[in-house]
Parts: C-alpha cells; sequence; structure tokens
C-alpha cells in the first residue's frame, strides 16, 4: 500500500486536508476517492486513510485505524560525517535511513571538499531531511532520522555531549579496537555516535583531538573503505 509522511497530527476518524508536498506525492500517482493510503507523521506508528476528495490544488482524507507499527533497531545510533562530496552525501543519508540511523550529524572537516554556509547550508540540510523522509516512505520507518544543520569541527567537538553511550572514532591511531569487539562489550541498546571523516579521512590533528575528547579510536578492518561506505559499514555492525 502506498506511504506518505504527513507532518500534520493523526488521529482516527479526522478529516484532514493533506499538505501540499505529501498532496503532489498523491496526485502523481493518481489516487482516486475511496483509494487507501497508509500515513504516518514521524512520531511512530501509522495509520489508514481513505481518499475522501482529489482537486488540482489540493487531497482530502478521512483517516482511518492506527497501526503501532515500528522497525527501528535496539541500538541508536547516530552517525557524524565529514561530508563526502557531490552527491554520495545524498546516497548516505538514503542508504542510511534504510538501514535504521537515528541522526545524521553532517560535519566541515580538514579534508572536507563540500563546503556549505548560510542559506546553501540551510538549503542542503532541508534537502537531506526530505530524502530521510523519501526513505522511510520507501522502507517502512515510522520514525524519521533527524538530519543536523551542518557544523564545522572546532565548535562542534567542544559541544557538550549528551550523557551516556558510546562515542566511537573511526581511526588509524595506535591502539585502536575493532568495532564489532567493543559493541560486544555493551548492551545491544547502548546509543552510539560514531564519528568518521571525508574522503581521506580525519586528519591527524582532528583524530588527534578527537581521541583526547574521549572518542575512543576503532577499526572496521585492514581494508580502505570509501567515506561513505565506512559510515554505513559502522552502522550495520551496531545495528545488526
Amino acid at each position: 500500500m502506498p506511504r506518505y509522511h504527513c507532518p500534520l497530527p493523526l488521529s482516527a476518524g479526522a478529516e484532514l486536508t493533506l499538505p501540499p508536498g505529501t498532496a503532489r506525492h498523491v496526485q502523481v500517482l493518481r489516487h482516486q476517492p475511496g483509494h487507501t493510503i497508509t500515513l504516518f507523521n514521524g512520531e511512530g506508528g501509522q495509520w489508514q486513510a481513505t481518499v475522501t476528495h482529489m482537486g488540482r490544488s489540493e487531497v482530502q482524507v478521512l483517516v482511518g485505524e492506527f497501526e503501532p507499527r515500528e522497525c527501528e533497531a535496539i541500538r541508536p545510533v547516530t552517525l557524524v560525517v565529514g561530508m563526502p562530496a557531490n552527491d554520495r552525501m545524498d546516497w548516505l543519508v538514503e542508504k542510511a535511513t534504510e538501514l535504521g540511523v537515528h541522526a545524521i550529524e553532517p560535519l566541515h572537516t580538514a579534508h572536507s571538499v563540500l563546503r556549505l554556509n548560510g542559506e546553501r547550508a540551510q538549503k542542503k540540510q532541508a534537502h537531506w531531511q526530505s530524502v530521510a523522509v523519501a526513505a522511510c516512505e520507501q522502507c517502512g520507518r515510522n520514525r524519521v532520522p533527524t538530519v543536523t544543520p551542518v557544523s564545522d569541527w572546532a565548535p562542534w567537538l567542544a559541544a557538550p555531549s549528551a550523557p551516556g553511550g558510546l562515542r566511537l572514532v573511526l581511526s588509524l591511531a595506535e591502539g585502536t579496537r575493532p568495532l564489532a569487539q567493543v559493541l560486544a562489550e555493551h548492551p545491544a541498546d547502548t546509543p552510539v555516535h560514531f564519528l568518521s571523516g571525508p574522503e581521506g579521512g580525519l586528519s591527524p590533528q582532528e583524530d588527534a583531538q578527537a581521541r583526547a575528547a574521549d572518542w575512543l579510536p576503532v577499526t572496521l578492518g585492514p581494508r580502505v573503505l570509501r567515506a561513505e561506505t565506512a559510515a554505513l559499514a559502522a552502522l550495520v555492525m551496531a545495528t545488526t
């Protein structure tokens, strides 16, 4: 059944006019009055709804039964990523959403090719958030991961962190431990923040600064992975 993100309060029996973005998607697929669709607002669960009116500029629905369906990972994983260049960040956001990421924090780092500021940064964040929404519609998730505003390295590292959980950094430093080994030492629902660099990785200085700030250095193995592959590999290991 077609699924649509509807960022409105939803309740059984409510008659709604869909937001413009959601309405356009419904219109593109040529739904007609009487067709049943699935709506979710990103806060958990989903609702069946029936199209009651299909106009040129608006779509109205009658919200039906609530279904408490969840398919979230047991372990919340936040990916903190030095943004890869070109459209690889889009791909990373899409696939990370499908794989169950809790949140994505884009970073400017020393080796970052992609640099975003001001209005362009805001537009990119909104675009990546929409990519996450579309991925949720496709994969069946009812909770949309947050893509945070782009941060610069120094203020991001200096900001206070939420207490609890694991903070892990992909590192080439001596004493780096296998990620799987570190995860096995903690309960399966322990939250994880995983930090990895862009193409070329974190700089030696950034790596040292992260470790000095109590980010635990880990490795994914002997092979050299692309920036977006490394982040997704860590996510899969942490959520399965």
